[in-house]
């Protein structure tokens, strides 16, 4: 995707084949994923680079990955995130988009919409460090 910095995305969800799955699809890409298997994992993953995208689940065992958006947007980061999930349900989706999701996904929807919706938060984030 970019000839010159690499571009980072995390992806966090507990199901193994998902993350195995996300993985190979963005790294088919051009993309260099790091996979978490929890919010927790990934806050206390101190070392991480710049993630330039986050694909997060919504449900896993302690901390959803809404509450985990919110705690990013807390501590001031502002990087786009898609939110993926197993059980869509209307208010699950409006309050991810609340906490300041780009996008929202079932796990079933095809990896082309997933590779679209972060192509496009890429394409934003280039316009508004530009403005």
């Amino acid at each position: 995707m970019s000839e010159s910095a690499p571009i980072y995305v995390a992806v966090v969800d507990d199901d193994e084949s998902q993350c195995r799955a996300l993985s190979r699809l963005l790294r088919a890409t051009g993309i260099q994923v790091i996979t978490y298997r929890s919010g927790e994992s990934f806050l206390a993953d101190l070392k991480h680079p710049q993630f330039d995208c986050l694909v997060l689940d919504i449900q896993f065992a302690g901390m959803s990955g809404i509450e985990l958006k919110k705690q990013l947007t807390a501590m001031g980061s502002f990087t786009p995130t898609i939110f993926i999930t197993a059980h869509d349900e209307p208010e699950v989706r409006r309050e991810a988009l609340a906490a300041g999701g780009i996008a929202f996904f079932r796990k079933t929807a095809p990896g082309t919409a997933i590779i679209a919706a972060i192509q496009a938060a890429l394409a934003n984030a280039v316009i508004e460090k530009k403005s």
